[in-house]
């Protein structure tokens, strides 16, 4: 088996952390390598553990979810990064692709798409609304 999928997931409430953590300890093919509860943190533990997907929440304290991603990929362009929103036609999930996420999962989703959303966007996709497309 492949090395698991190095993951670093991003929110300001830590049940939903947790959850996260759940969702990804049963998929043989993952690990959660690291946690943050706003932008500035996960920041810090980007640079500490170049995990190779990172899971955003948007609205967050300190450095919000938007300011994170810029400054993440500004150093990391190559990151990739599945932005968590509570709704489907978010302005701010749009602003979040545009800043250089890779896709974005409605919360409500999470234990439904997540997991298959972190592996397209692994090898490169982009995942947009349920729709898989190639990365350019």
């Amino acid at each position: 088996m492949p090395y698991p999928i190095r993951i670093l997931a991003v929110d300001d409430h830590a049940i939903l952390r947790e959850g996260l953590r759940a969702l990804i300890d049963i998929e043989p093919d993952m690990s959660l390598v690291a946690q943050a509860s706003n932008g500035q943190e996960a920041l810090a533990q980007f640079r500490s553990h170049r995990p190779e997907v990172t899971l955003m929440d948007i609205q967050m304290p300190i450095l919000d979810g938007i300011e994170a991603i810029t400054a993440i990929r500004s150093e990391f362009p190559n990151a990739r990064i599945i932005v968590l929103t509570t709704f489907a036609d978010d302005v701010l999930a749009q602003r979040a692709l545009k800043a250089g996420a890779s896709a974005y999962v409605l919360k409500g989703l999470l234990r439904k798409d997540l997991p298959e959303t972190i592996r397209a966007v692994h090898r490169g996709m982009k995942y947009i609304q349920s729709e898989v497309h190639r990365a350019n």
